[in-house]
């Protein structure tokens, strides 16, 4: 019997992992990894800074998935099989320890990439797998006659395989070749980004953060897209994990408005509005002859404060005995629901995820492999899943990889 021909297309975080899977599930199967570029592994060692936010220290499925806008239904399953403590005891099986940082992100404790791309590349050489670096594929076809693919590389050279994982991450190269081979692509759109707010006053408190803040979106969107964490306010408008996470789940809906949309603020997240009221209400009567501008009775940096009063029409020689109610209630307002304008959005660092990829209704989760074409799997951003910053984009990708890897090495298809 002739050994089982597997081909990898994508030298990623996702293409490397399962080929792996896939090599020590089966040992005599002849696996090959194709990376299109000179470098495997890229958005590994850039990842984190450098340091490579490899998982999250979150161990139960039902809380894992609630970090995924899109994919966390079809993941739930998944996660069940090989989640965050699996991956932990993956590395730490080949020597990397992992450590878990205040915020729930996992490191390994080298605090370098280089670390988890040299586990990878030293776990695929030591399972048999053949890397071909630097090699494009141009087309894969299905062959009716003998069940298995054929792929043609930009050298010309055509490779026969019984079965392929498409690992390609988001790019458009293995969107059309899943869409080729009859897949329904979602359309690709940007996730995790910032928001450019175009006023200078707001831009000239950079560097000020708050936590907690709740933002949303004033979009038709039903339930209403809002988030509530930490902010950090920038040179060109918003940052931070509550604007990351809102940008995440709003990304399509965002999408279809150019990046233009209002933005509500409450900067006061831990209060009702009326507790707010009360607040300032006892500081009007407590420092009644004193500058609104110099005595605060909110927990908000000194310098924001100030911004915030000026948008509401305050002076710095405005004392709050002077206040009249309507101002009071603007100030509450303001403080609770302030209103911005987004125009655009910014990046994160070199986290660039996007949502989009193929349709999760054509993949089956046990196996990740294609309900429309047997002996093509899937796994990683290829797919249209996406997870909000901290560690999950690469926790589906170990997932969804190792799944693909052993299900694809097992030598009867079904």
């Amino acid at each position: 019997m002739l050994p089982l021909k597997i081909v990898v297309i994508g030298g990623g975080a996702a293409g490397f992992f399962g080929a792996i899977a896939c090599a020590q599930v089966n040992p005599h199967a002849q696996v090959t990894l194709i990376e299109a570029s000179r470098q495997p592994l890229a958005k590994v060692r850039i990842s984190g800074g450098g340091r490579c936010n490899v998982t999250h220290a979150c161990f139960e499925a039902q809380r894992l998935v609630q970090n995924y806008p899109r994919g966390g239904k079809a993941l739930l399953g998944a996660f069940t099989r090989f989640q965050a403590q699996d991956t932990i005891a993956w590395f730490a099986a080949r020597g990397v320890q992992l450590k878990t940082e205040a915020d729930g992100r996992m490191f390994p404790i080298t605090d370098s990439s280089e670390t988890i791309v040299d586990c990878l590349m030293n776990a695929a050489q030591a399972s048999g797998v053949e890397l071909l670096i630097g090699t494009a594929v141009v087309k894969v076809q299905r062959q009716t006659e003998t069940a298995g693919f054929e792929i043609v590389l930009k050298s010309k050279e055509v490779l026969k395989c019984d079965r392929i994982l498409l690992a390609t991450g988001s790019s458009i190269a293995g969107h059309k070749i899943a869409q080729d081979l009859g897949h329904k692509i979602e359309p690709p759109v940007p996730s995790l980004f910032t928001f450019n707010i175009p006023d200078p006053q707001l831009r000239g408190l950079a560097g000020i953060s708050v936590n907690p803040v709740k933002l949303r979106l004033l979009t038709n969107s039903k339930p209403p897209l809002e988030q509530t964490g930490a902010l950090l306010i920038t040179h060109w408008g918003l940052s931070g994990p509550a604007v990351l996470k809102l940008s995440a789940w709003g990304a399509r809906v965002l999408h279809q408005n150019h990046y233009k949309t209002k933005l509500l603020i409450n900067w006061l997240a831990e209060f009702p509005q009326e507790e707010v009221r009360q607040k300032i209400l006892a500081v009007k009567t407590e420092w009644g002859k004193r500058p609104i501008m110099l005595h605060r009775g909110v927990d908000l940096p000194h310098r924001l404060w100030q911004y915030i009063l000026t948008r509401v029409g305050i002076t710095p020689e405005d004392r709050w005995a002077e206040l009249p109610n309507k101002m009071l209630n603007k100030l509450v307002a303001e403080l609770t629901q302030g209103e911005y304008t987004i125009t655009g959005k910014g990046v994160f660092k070199e986290e660039f995820v996007t949502c989009g990829g193929v349709n999760l209704k054509e993949v089956n989760f046990k196996t990740m492999e294609s309900k429309l074409v047997p002996g093509l799997y899937f796994a990683g951003e290829v797919l249209d899943i996406d997870g909000v910053t901290g560690g999950f984009n690469f926790q589906s990708a170990w997932t969804t990889a190792y799944l693909a890897g052993s299900a694809m090495g097992i030598t009867s298809s079904k």
